[in-house]
């Protein structure tokens, strides 16, 4: 009745910003993701058969304010009925920081507590169960290149290409390694109900994404880059003319994206993408990541960089 999970976070080229149906936590638009490999959360979740209160340790500390969204999570997997969980989580990156780290959480989250509650969950059985929690946690069941599909009744997740197909870097520029002032959810929820760009963010994503798909299938870099970088500063526009304005970025975000156009002046095969956070991620191929990694690096206000290649989705790792 224990077992252990491992995924990674899962960076949106394609943006998902907004909520149809709150209560469900269905996306209002469909996403476009890169997994990544080297970034990891693990979730040991332990049934022990007792009665009680679940716990939560995130890197050996207690997790108060977590613990509530990843016992409902593990509500949707084995039911309300289940006897309390012991929940160990390790996490080696930044928490809440603009990198994905509740995507990963409740994509491992989901795995570990199936397979320690002895219930067999397909692969998008298990991505719906973690996008109710966290809405770009669906798409960290999956490796590579992932499209998560906004159908009518719920959501769904397809491979565009597997990570060794198009072995695509990432390095993060490190910011702040504070936690984001706004959560995303109470971000999105602001957005939708006061940005007057909201309405046309959702009625253009489709073309983005039709876009951004070719690309990928063509292994068009230049295309992919350009419709990235536009997707993003799209939706922080949205976030921009909210009431309150929602701004993650700092000034060393603004020097990133400079060191970025930099790079690409001089011909590095380089594009940027920025989550709801601060942190700066320049997507690029393997042979220019060195060069990158070294000019974000001695970017003003940049603490840290990390270097990532296209990984896998969850897996199990213990029982």
């Amino acid at each position: 009745m224990r077992a252990k999970a491992r995924a990674q976070p899962n960076i949106a080229l394609i943006k998902y910003w907004g909520k149809r149906d709150p209560e469900r936590n269905l996306p209002a638009v469909g996403s476009i993701s890169i997994t990544l490999d080297e970034l990891h959360t693990t979730m040991d979740v332990e049934l022990p058969g007792e009665s009680g209160d679940d716990s939560l340790l995130v890197n050996g500390k207690q997790a108060p304010k977590m613990l509530p969204r990843i016992s409902r999570c593990i509500d949707r997997v084995l039911g309300t009925s289940r006897s309390s969980a012991r929940i160990l989580s390790e996490c080696n990156f930044p928490i809440a920081a603009g990198l994905a780290s509740s995507a990963s959480a409740f994509a491992a989250t989901v795995v570990a507590a199936a397979a320690a509650g002895e219930r067999e969950l397909s692969t998008p059985e298990l991505a719906s169960l973690a996008g109710a929690a966290s809405g770009s946690a669906a798409r960290s069941l999956y490796g590579g290149f992932a499209e998560l599909v906004n159908t009518a009744a719920d959501i769904a997740v397809n491979t565009l290409r597997e990570a060794d197909e198009w072995p695509l870097n990432v390095i993060v520029a490190i910011t702040s390694e504070g936690s984001k002032p706004v959560s995303s959810g109470e971000a999105m929820e602001i957005s939708r109900r006061t940005s007057p760009f909201y309405s046309n963010w959702v009625d253009s994503q489709h073309e983005d994404l039709d876009i951004a798909r070719a690309a990928i299938a063509d292994r068009d870099f230049g295309t992919l880059g350009s419709v990235s970088e536009h997707n993003c500063l799209k939706m922080h526009s949205v976030m921009w003319a909210s009431r309150p304005a929602i701004v993650y970025w700092n000034s060393a975000t603004l020097n990133c994206l400079q060191t970025v156009r930099r790079l690409q002046s001089d011909g590095v095969n380089v594009f940027f993408t920025i989550d709801a956070g601060p942190q700066v991620k320049a997507v690029c191929l393997a042979e220019d990541a060195s060069d990158v990694a070294a000019a974000l690096g001695a970017t003003d206000g940049v603490t840290a960089t990390m270097r990532s290649g296209l990984g896998q989705g969850a897996v199990l790792v213990a029982t």
